[in-house]
């Protein structure tokens, strides 16, 4: 396995300094930015400049190539099925220039969205649903998957395979997708080009188990790619709010929970059991730092997730179970 890091946090150096400063700290990977909400990464790497020429990703492929990193992804999140066609329009033509580059860099993954559609052709805000009471809500959510998600996903999956590209969805909360079960009924609508892009910190304050959500996915190949992130809830106050929690994330001390760095939301050895279940199910690639911890820097944060993840990654292959025979 691999120590990666999203280098949209590193933001304001060149992406030599950023490679030269990764490097220094045990990064194997890099997830480079390429458009959307947090992947408008320019200072590090330009998605419309690179985007088909052949000078620019020779000096990229160099780059990586001088301190010893590859690229595990190029990141490009935002909502190709938004309601407003612009929008929508955008972060498409974003995605399909993300794959296509991916494909002339020989990067096999683009982590992403879902995206999240409203709840009607009439509505102009997307409208994430939790529950199919009132029944009006199950007839939006229908509405969402079967006459929104399911037909642009189908199409944006064949254009993936004829690039040779896997899409790996972030499953979010106010993204249609947010949970395993969506996530799987994606792929299982769509092809095997669709799967997640594993980021536990949605998925702690939900109460899923992350060792068991890996297993469900990962039995069914569905893991293109991990990021690494944490979360702390705060029992104080979930439970008091529960965990649906419109505080703002700088407000720290009256959320349910924030995002963490590596460590800080939960222990070492629940990373290392993290790590055991990837390799359990066959995932051996890069596991992705994005740091987006409130209460320290991004070097700070970066540099302890990584200390802790050097600990738990596994970095040879298993041995012969000479015990075993």
């Amino acid at each position: 396995m691999e120590i990666g890091v999203l280098t949209v946090p590193l933001g304001g150096q060149s992406i030599e300094e950023t490679f030269s400063y990764l490097d220094e700290i045990g990064v194997d990977a890099v997830e480079l930015g390429s458009g959307g909400y947090p992947g408008r990464d320019t200072d590090h790497f330009d998605r419309e400049a690179h985007l088909d020429d052949e000078d620019r990703q020779r000096e990229l492929h160099d780059l990586l190539e001088e301190y010893d990193l590859r690229i595990s992804a190029l990141a490009s999140h935002n909502n190709p099925i938004h309601p407003d066609e612009e929008h929508a329009s955008e972060a498409d033509r974003e995605l399909r220039e993300t794959i296509e580059l991916a494909d002339q860099l020989g990067v096999d993954a683009v982590t992403c969205f879902s995206g999240l559609p409203a709840g009607g052709p009439e509505d102009e805000t997307p409208n994430w649903i939790t529950a199919p009471w009132p029944s009006e809500h199950a007839d939006a959510h229908e509405y969402q998957w079967d006459e929104v998600a399911i037909p642009y996903w189908q199409e944006l999956a064949e254009f993936a395979d004829d690039h040779g590209v896997n899409v790996a969805i972030e499953m979010h909360p106010n993204m249609l997708v947010y949970e395993p079960h969506g996530m799987n009924r994606l792929r299982e609508e769509t092809n095997e080009r669709i799967g997640a892009n594993f980021d536990p910190s949605h998925l702690y304050w939900q109460g899923i188990s992350i060792p068991d959500a890996i297993r469900y996915l990962g039995e069914r190949d569905a893991i293109h790619h991990f990021h690494a992130k944490d979360t702390k809830v705060y029992d104080a106050q979930s439970r008091e709010k529960g965990v649906l929690d419109t505080t703002a994330y700088t407000d720290e001390p009256n959320r349910s929970w924030i995002f963490r760095s590596i460590g800080y939301g939960h222990g070492e050895g629940h990373w290392k059991d993290v790590v055991s279940t990837l390799r359990m199910v066959g995932y051996d690639g890069a596991l992705s730092i994005e740091h987006e911890d409130s209460l320290t820097s991004a070097n700070e944060g970066l540099e302890k997730a990584v200390d802790v993840l050097d600990r738990a990654v596994f970095r040879t292959t298993p041995g012969e179970a000479y015990w075993a025979e």
